[in-house]
């Protein structure tokens, strides 16, 4: 019925048996995943009290403010970043530089198969170095990310 709801009008609001509500009232929905995938700033010191999910998966670039953090991580909600929640599409976009450096094709499947691999391994590293340093996810991705540049800027010499 939504389907056919969305494919006559474009939008599913406004559907029978559904009511509005605000970004205010989404935000504290007791859920387990919320996703914030369009805006940033979202979620800050103002309004991260009332955020009642367990995880808050960041799909678009800074939805949570991090004066948020501390507020967040205190009432046990568990941050996955930004630059790990949507770096799938950066990843695919690696793969199809190498695919078209190489002259190949990959299948859908081998594609799935290594962004799976990739953000599997990604995100537990973030995960261990959030936990072994007492950091927020946030951090830990941000701390990998410079050291991972630094290293490879080390690697090529241009600092010596």
């Amino acid at each position: 019925m939504l389907r056919r709801y969305l494919e006559e009008t474009g939008s599913v609001a406004g559907a029978p048996g559904t009511r509005p509500i605000d970004n205010e009232q989404l935000f504290a929905l007791d859920v387990e995943v919320l996703v914030l995938a369009a805006l940033e700033n979202q979620i800050g010191a103002d309004n991260a009290e009332r955020v009642r999910a367990r995880i808050l998966a960041e799909g678009a670039n800074g939805p949570v403010d991090p004066a948020a953090d501390p507020i967040l991580r205190r009432n046990g909600v568990n941050v996955i970043p930004d630059i790990l929640c949507n770096a799938g599409g950066v990843v695919v976009s690696y793969f199809e530089w190498v695919q078209n450096r190489e002259a190949r094709f990959w299948s859908l499947d081998e594609i799935n198969s290594r962004l799976h691999e990739i953000i599997v391994e990604a995100a537990g590293t973030v995960w261990q170095r959030a936990e072994s340093d007492g950091i927020p996810s946030r951090l830990a991705a941000h701390a990998i990310a410079v050291e991972r540049v630094a290293e490879a800027t080390r690697l090529r010499g241009l600092y010596p």
